[in-house]
Formats: structure tokens, C-alpha cells, sequence
């Protein structure tokens, strides 16, 4: 499978459609699926990471997921307040074993594998050594609920642009595949911003890549939602270093998932790109408790008007009364 395109949504079409047409059964560990092995998915512009269809349109999940990476934490609790069931990926119902943070941020900074490969790119931009290492080989030697589908991430500059290649050994096509491009290129672009250069193409390359049965029925509710080809895109991330923008809202983040309010005097030091995200965390907070206002209120609020798409799609998919004032 080798599917090149411009957006996220045109990537998952030919996705679908490839696996529900070439795909072979497979009983692995977590379920019977169809698979294609030895996928190679390039997306040409990786701002184009959200899929605009209202069945794969996870803005707020996806959100959640990426700063779940970037606190470095292995806590089911947090991923929980966005993915609820990833209860089912731990082993003793506190943490998640195959937890990213961790492995990419270490617990000091001499394992911190993101500032590692910074430097190296940095010190030397044609290095092909830039690689940070997620799937161990201490993940075959015990069973686990949940052991990490990626194995590695490459980023090399090439032409003033940072491009990055993700090798996975495992992928769920429907489940997985939007989340995990999403929190790599955002990563992608976090470095770019970092190293001066510009965002460049993202490599997908994939061993097994799949689709369970549960997840057959949906995919193709998928294909029938109409070809996706709308090349709507994130705005750019500023210039400069995003780390203590990131810092600030993963404080917010956390006061959201434990308070489920902040307030406006919390984020008046974010720029209009960190701000928007955490309208979203709000949104997704005011959510939980079905307050309709606030998320209008909020919705309003967001610079970004795309991202508006996002939160209309899931009032209309909520049960929450428009009427409702909390």
C-alpha cells in the first residue's frame, strides 16, 4: 500500500477503501481484523492533520492524547478524562505501560530524547541520526496490555524543511491512525518552529496496518459520508520555540481535568495558537458538564473559525438540551 496525498482525510479514504478491498484476516492478540502489510502513507501538507468528516473529526481526543505525550505521564487517569476506555491498555488500573511520555521525555534530561535529537539537528542539519526510539526491546520479554505500535520517529531537514518518518510495527487504521498522525505531526511542527525551518512532508510506514470487525461498519459509514478532499489546515504554528507556551498549557490542562475551570487571567501570557487549544480544553471540560452556554460562550471565543466545525459537530451529536444553563 502506498497512498500519497494532501490531507488527512484524503489518506484515510484510500486507507479504508485499500484495506476493505486487499485486506487479509488476521486473529492477533486484541481481535480479528483485516490486514494490508507493509503500508507507506505520505501526507503532503501535515497542518492538514484534522479530518473535517463528522465521524473522524476528533479534535478534542486528539488534543487530550498529544498533551498526554508531551506531560511526559504514564497516569491512566489523565488519558482517561479523553479516550475512556484506555482502561482496557492497563495492567494494574493506575498506568499505562506503553505510555509515549515517558519514553520520550525521560525522567531526566540526559534520557530527554527529544532534546537529544534538537541538538543533533541543530549542530549538524544533514544528520540522518535524529532518531528517537519509542518500541524497546524490553517490550517482548514480559506481556503487557498495552505495548507501544511505534517503534521509531526520524526527523532530517532537507531543502530548509523538517520532514519526519514514523515506523510503526502495528497501526488500527480507523481508531488509531487519525490520533497518531495527528500528535506526530504536531510534533513535526513543534521542532520545525524550534530549529528555525519549515514544516515539510510526514512518512507513515506501517507493518501491519489494519482494521478490526467492530471497526468495519464505521469505516464504511466513513466512505459513504462523501470523498473528503478539503485542504482546510491548521494555522501555523509562531516562530520560535512552543516549550514554554506547551508549559503553560499543561498547567491549565491539568487544572481543567481536576477543577474542570480556569480562568481568563490564566492564559493572558498564550498567543492566539496555544490560547485556541485551551478554549478546546475548555470546551471539552464544559462538555462533560453539559453546560450549553459556556461552550457557545467559549466556542465564540476560538480565533481559529475552523475549529468551531469541531465543537457544532459534537453538540449535534450530544444529547445535551440547546436549552440547557448550567
Amino acid at each position: 500500500m502506498y497512498i500519497k496525498k494532501k490531507t488527512i482525510d484524503d489518506l484515510l479514504n484510500n486507507v479504508f477503501t485499500s484495506i476493505l478491498k486487499e485486506g487479509i484476516e488476521v486473529i492477533p492478540t486484541k481481535g480479528k481484523n483485516i490486514e494490508v502489510f507493509g503500508a507507506s502513507l505520505i501526507l503532503e501538507n501535515p497542518k492538514s492533520r484534522l479530518s473535517q468528516t463528522e465521524s473522524r473529526g476528533k479534535a478534542f481526543s486528539a488534543i487530550g492524547e498529544f498533551l498526554w505525550y508531551l506531560s511526559g505521564s504514564n497516569q491512566l487517569d489523565f488519558i482517561q478524562y479523553y479516550l475512556p476506555k484506555y482502561h482496557l491498555f492497563s495492567d494494574d488500573g493506575k498506568t499505562v505501560y506503553g505510555a509515549y511520555g515517558p519514553r520520550l521525555f525521560g525522567k531526566s534530561p540526559a534520557k530527554n530524547q527529544i532534546d537529544i535529537i534538537t541538538s543533533k539537528l541543530q549542530s549538524n542539519p544533514d544528520t540522518r541520526k535524529a532518531v528517537l526510539q519509542i518500541f524497546d526491546s524490553a517490550d517482548i520479554l514480559e506481556s503487557h496490555k498495552d505495548v507501544p505500535c511505534t517503534c521509531t520517529m526520524q526527523f532530517v531537514i532537507r531543502c530548509g524543511k523538517l520532514k519526519m518518518a514514523v515506523h510503526m510495527r502495528s497501526n488500527d487504521a480507523y481508531i488509531g491512525l487519525p490520533h497518531d498522525i495527528f500528535s506526530f505531526t504536531m510534533l513535526q511542527e513543534i521542532l520545525a518552529r524550534e530549529l528555525g525551518v519549515e514544516v515539510g512532508t510526514y512518512h507513515h510506514l506501517v507493518g501491519s496496518m489494519h482494521l478490526y470487525d467492530r471497526d468495519k461498519a464505521q469505516a464504511r459509514s466513513y466512505l459513504k459520508e462523501g470523498f473528503q478532499s478539503l485542504e482546510v489546515e491548521m494555522p501555523d504554528m509562531p516562530p520560535g520555540s512552543q516549550w514554554d507556551q506547551i508549559e503553560i498549557v499543561l498547567k491549565l490542562e491539568k487544572t481543567l481535568r481536576e477543577k474542570q475551570t480556569i480562568n481568563t487571567k490564566d492564559y493572558k501570557s498564550l498567543n492566539s495558537y496555544w490560547k485556541d487549544i485551551v478554549l478546546l480544553l475548555q470546551i471539552h471540560a464544559k462538555f462533560k458538564s453539559e453546560d450549553v452556554n459556556s461552550i457557545n460562550f467559549l466556542k465564540q471565543e476560538l480565533k481559529y473559525s475552523e475549529y468551531k466545525i469541531f465543537v457544532e459537530d459534537k453538540l449535534r451529536r450530544s444529547n445535551i438540551s440547546n436549552g440547557r444553563n448550567n
